[in-house]
């Protein structure tokens, strides 16, 4: 446990470990190890601080906000305790705790919830891990891990226009499998925890894999029961959704990476929704209930410099056709081995009063583009 793991934030492409809940633990740099009085349990305390400028344009009402700092612009501001105890036949249990922090205010992200980003607790071996807590759905890692140039954070992620705009999902079970052969995959099921329906808040989700030499692909699909409150509306909005997705990334020597993904998405809640009308109109959008999404970017690494470009297009399918288009640029320039610099800028035009904006790792944004201009440093 001398070594530190490398973040993300810090560098472009990272394994997951095999017990770890991928992208965004994958993120984190644990580096100060507490060890615990077995010498085979121990402790880490890890964490990425991250604040970016971000200016917004064409907003609600053709008024943007003046250009503000947020946190995690990239890759989300967390601090986080892992840790691991051997049991003995080749089985350990394993814990993450991992509090998002806006250190632009000091106050919780999350909604204010206090390990708001992740908390499980399980068991891993080395066919893999069954995790129980808060944690990351199967759709969201295999986008901004495969398909995502941006990964998932600046104003270029993907998750502007693709997924279901979740992240993660309370009461999950989750099991995730070390690479066999190349092999991967990983399911999950969260309990709605409703006392009307068992079905209603319920979720579930499986992913399979390949990684060999400088291919990866993934296939996930993932379905979701949930009901909201909409903005405007006289009656709640059922948000359930049903989404597929197929990801991939070829490395093309050691300095290019091309990326491609297609998805399926049905039912209201399988789009990103903006239910606080970003626009303004005089009638709240509908959220889409039948849209594909096609998604092809490159990065390419030049010293400490890797540049990455993306382009997005969402098909929508139902009668208010309401396409769009996403174009994004952006680098990151590592100064260290745990510092990192990042610029990006993305557009969106939509189409037939869509209402899709412009965010990044932590907020939904409020225009069609925004420019962003930051620094994370992971600890």
């Amino acid at each position: 446990m001398k070594n530190p793991m490398l973040a993300l934030a810090c560098c472009a492409a990272m394994a997951p470990a095999a017990y770890c809940q991928t992208a965004q633990t994958a993120q984190t740099a644990p580096t100060g190890t507490v060890t615990a009085p077995s010498s085979d349990s121990s402790v880490q305390v890890y964490g990425v601080l991250d604040a970016g400028a971000v200016s917004e344009h064409d907003c609600r009402g053709g008024s943007c906000p003046s250009t503000k700092i947020s946190p995690g612009v990239s890759t989300g501001s967390v601090i986080g305790f892992t840790g691991r105890e051997a049991l003995g036949n080749d089985t350990s249990a394993v814990f993450t705790l991992e509090a998002g922090v806006r250190n632009d205010t000091g106050q919780s992200d999350q909604n204010g919830r206090l390990f708001g980003s992740q908390a499980y607790v399980g068991l891993a071996n080395r066919w893999g891990a069954v995790t129980v807590g808060r944690q990351y759905d199967v759709g969201y890692e295999t986008l901004t891990e495969v398909a995502d140039p941006f990964r998932g954070g600046m104003a270029g992620t993907a998750t502007n226009l693709m997924g279901n705009g979740s992240k993660r999902s309370d009461n999950t079970i989750k099991y995730r499998s070390a690479l066999i052969h190349g092999f991967v995959a990983s399911a999950i099921y969260s309990f709605g925890e409703s006392a009307f329906s068992t079905s209603r808040n319920r979720a579930y989700g499986a992913m399979i894999g390949y990684q060999g030499g400088p291919f990866t692909l993934r296939a996930a699909h993932q379905r979701k029961n949930n009901f909201l409150q909409g903005a405007g509306a006289t009656t709640p909005v059922d948000l359930s959704s049903r989404n597929s997705l197929v990801a991939a990334n070829l490395h093309l020597g050691q300095a290019a990476t091309v990326y491609a993904a297609y998805a399926v998405n049905r039912g209201v809640g399988s789009s990103p929704w903006d239910q606080d009308n970003p626009y303004g109109a005089l009638v709240l959008s509908s959220p889409s209930n039948r849209s594909n999404d096609a998604l092809a970017g490159v990065s390419y690494a030049s010293g400490p410099a890797t540049y990455m470009v993306s382009y997005i297009r969402k098909d929508d399918r139902s009668l208010a056709n309401q396409d769009a288009n996403q174009v994004a640029v952006g680098m990151t320039y590592s100064m260290s081995r745990r510092t990192a610099f990042y610029a990006a800028y993305a557009k969106i035009k939509d189409h037939n009063g869509a209402p899709y904006t412009v965010g990044n790792f932590s907020e939904q944004g409020k225009g069609r583009s925004a420019f962003n201009l930051g620094l994370r440093h992971a600890f």
